[in-house]
């Protein structure tokens, strides 16, 4: 498990980044490891045992690649992620997702985007059940 990171301290930093007089908006991800099994919340399976772990890792590049994907969408200024690594316990934080730019719709859109690659195309979760 890596430190994580402080999300006042991010933010000063995007604010004192190129571009960010055209940024009217920012918002930040959390995810975190949930005691409820994926099967359970997204494919509404019935009877799962409850989480009480996972295993997380991730693709750097792919994340990169990701980011700079992100970076590429309208009115998008700032992006910037973080991912934990190692055997996790319920609660634990999985990733911080910061992304900036120039209205509502384009941040939302950006952030919904990225997480979803993130979550699609760069990670490993290995859940471990009680």
């Amino acid at each position: 498990m890596t430190k994580t990171p402080s999300m006042d301290q991010w933010l000063q930093e995007a604010k004192q980044a190129p571009n960010a007089n055209k940024v009217g908006m920012y918002l930040v991800h959390n995810g975190t490891v949930r005691a409820t099994a994926r099967a359970k919340v997204r494919q509404e399976a019935g009877e799962t045992k409850p989480v009480r772990g996972m295993i997380f890792s991730y693709d750097r590049d792919q994340v990169a690649a990701a980011e700079n994907d992100a970076r590429a969408l309208e009115g998008i200024y700032y992006v910037r992620t973080w991912l934990n690594e190692g055997q996790l316990v319920v609660g634990d934080d999985l990733m911080y997702v910061l992304v900036g730019g120039d209205i509502r719709p384009h941040v939302l859109a950006a952030l919904d985007f990225l997480v979803g690659k993130l979550k699609r195309e760069c990670v490993r979760e290995e859940e471990i059940y009680d």
